[in-house]
C-alpha cells in the first residue's frame, strides 16, 4: 500500500519520466507528418456508355426450293460372274476380257478347247446317220408286208412287227438328232459371249487352265447405266414426292464427286423408283438414281468410277412466302436477334424451322414481326430492349485519311 504521505517531489518525478517517452513519441510522429508527401488518389474514371453495333439485312418473303442433300456410292445396276457350262481348256482369252477393259454384247471373251466337243459333234452326226438309214429300211420292209397282207402271202403279225420296227427306227432319229442338237449346242458353248455391253472387273481364270462347269471365270457388269442408293431421312422425305409406281414423275438428282470437292466434275441422274423397306438400324429409305451414260462414251464428260463415293443433290418442294435466314445471323441452332427498325432497339427471340440446310434457315412468315431488320453480326450479349448503332454497309475503295482511294486518285488528278 502506496505511503499517501509521500512527498510531492516523488510524484513529480513520476510524472517527468512518463511525459518523455509520449513527448518523444509525439515529435515523432510530427516529423514524419511533416515529411511525407500526401498520396493523392486519382479519381475514378466516369463509366463509359457502350453502345451496340451490328450489321442489318433486310427481311423478305421469298418462294425457296428445299434442295435435298446426302452421300452414297455408285453400284453397277448389272453384275454378273461370267461361269463356263462346259469342262475343258482355256484355250484363248479375248483381250477385252482383262480387268477394266470394255467389250460389246456378244464378243467371245473366253474360249475352251473345242476339240473334244468337235468329236462328239461328228460321233452323233454318224449316229443320226445310220439311224436315219435304218429308218429307210424299216419303212422299206413296212411297205412290203402292206402289199404282201393283201394276197395273204404274209401274216398280219408280220405286218405288225414292220410296222414297230418302223416306229423304233423314228424314235431313233428323234433320239440322234437330239444328241446333234445337244452335241452342237456344247461346242457352242465353248465359246463364252458377253451377256451385254460391258467392262471387266475381275478376271479369275487363264490360259492353259481347267475350267470345270460351273467353274467362274470373272466378273463383269454393264454400262449402259449405273444406279445409286441414296439413303433419305425421314424429315427429308416431307419435302420430297418420291416415286412408287412405275409411272409416278421421276425427280432429278444432280451429283458431284464425293473426294474431290471441285464443282468441275458434275453427272446429272433420276431417281426412278424407291425399295420401299425402310432401314432396320437408321429407319432411312433408300431411293434408287439412275445415271445414264457413266463412263462418258456417249457425252464425252469424265467417268463415274464404280464404287465411287458421290453427294447428291435432290431437287425437292418450294416453299412458298417464307423468309430465308442467313445460317451465320442465327445462334445456337434456334436464336436470331432482331432490330426494330426505327427504334433501334434488340429484339432476340427463337425461331421453329421449317428447312435448314448449310446455307439458310427458314421459317415461316408469321414468325417474324414486321417491321424488324435482321442483325447478322455477332454480339457478346443482347439484352431486350438495347440500343444500337447499325453498321453502314461497306463502301467501295479503301479508306485513306478519311476519303475513299477513288477520292485521293481524283485529288491526285487535279
Amino acid at each position: 500500500m502506496a505511503d499517501s504521505s509521500a512527498p510531492p517531489s516523488s510524484w513529480a518525478g513520476i510524472l517527468l519520466r512518463l511525459l518523455i517517452p509520449c513527448g518523444i513519441l509525439a515529435a515523432g510522429w510530427y516529423g514524419f507528418q511533416l515529411l511525407a508527401d500526401k498520396i493523392e488518389k486519382p479519381k475514378r474514371p466516369e463509366a463509359k456508355k457502350v453502345l451496340l453495333r451490328s450489321r442489318v439485312e433486310e427481311i423478305n418473303l421469298v418462294d425457296y426450293p428445299v434442295v435435298i442433300k446426302t452421300h452414297a456410292v455408285v453400284q453397277p445396276h448389272n453384275l454378273v460372274t461370267l461361269t463356263s457350262q462346259v469342262s475343258g481348256t482355256v484355250a484363248h482369252i479375248s483381250p477385252a476380257f482383262e480387268v477394266g477393259a470394255y467389250f460389246n454384247q456378244g464378243d467371245v471373251l473366253v474360249e475352251i478347247d473345242p476339240s473334244d466337243y468337235e468329236t462328239a459333234l461328228a460321233i452323233a452326226e454318224s449316229e443320226l446317220d445310220a439311224a436315219k438309214s435304218e429308218l429307210k429300211l424299216a419303212r422299206l420292209v413296212e411297205e412290203r408286208k402292206l402289199r404282201l397282207v393283201e394276197s395273204n402271202a404274209v401274216s398280219q403279225g408280220e405286218v405288225e412287227t414292220a410296222s414297230a420296227s418302223r416306229e423304233q427306227s423314228e424314235a431313233n432319229v428323234s433320239l440322234a438328232e437330239t444328241k446333234v442338237q445337244q452335241a452342237k449346242l456344247n461346242l457352242k458353248r465353248t465359246k463364252i459371249l458377253a451377256p451385254f455391253d460391258g467392262r471387266v472387273m475381275s478376271k479369275l481364270i487363264g490360259i492353259g487352265q481347267l475350267a470345270g462347269t460351273n467353274s467362274p471365270l470373272g466378273d463383269v457388269f454393264a454400262i449402259d447405266y449405273v444406279e445409286v442408293r441414296l439413303p433419305i431421312s425421314g424429315e427429308q422425305r416431307e419435302f420430297l414426292d418420291l416415286p412408287e409406281f412405275s409411272d409416278d414423275a421421276e425427280l432429278m438428282v444432280h451429283f458431284r464427286d464425293g473426294i474431290l470437292s471441285s464443282d468441275k466434275f458434275a453427272w446429272s441422274g433420276k431417281i426412278v423408283r424407291t425399295e420401299g423397306v425402310l432401314d432396320e438400324n437408321s429407319r432411312d429409305l433408300f431411293a434408287i438414281a439412275r445415271i445414264d451414260d457413266p463412263f462418258g462414251r456417249k457425252s464425252e464428260k469424265p467417268p463415274l468410277r464404280i464404287g465411287q463415293p458421290v453427294i447428291a443433290s435432290i431437287e425437292g418442294r418450294v416453299l412458298h412466302d417464307v423468309i430465308a435466314l442467313p445460317r451465320s445471323a442465327v445462334r445456337q441452332l434456334d436464336q436470331v436477334v432482331l432490330v426494330h427498325r426505327q427504334e433501334k432497339t434488340l429484339l432476340p427471340m427463337k425461331i421453329d424451322a421449317l428447312w435448314a440446310d448449310a446455307e439458310n434457315v427458314i421459317v415461316s412468315a408469321a414468325s417474324i414481326p414486321q417491321g424488324m431488320l435482321l442483325a447478322t453480326t455477332p454480339m457478346p450479349f443482347t439484352p431486350k430492349g438495347a440500343k444500337i448503332e447499325i453498321i453502314p454497309p461497306a463502301t467501295q475503295g479503301i479508306s485513306i485519311a478519311g476519303s475513299t482511294t477513288q477520292d485521293a486518285d481524283k485529288s491526285t488528278t487535279n
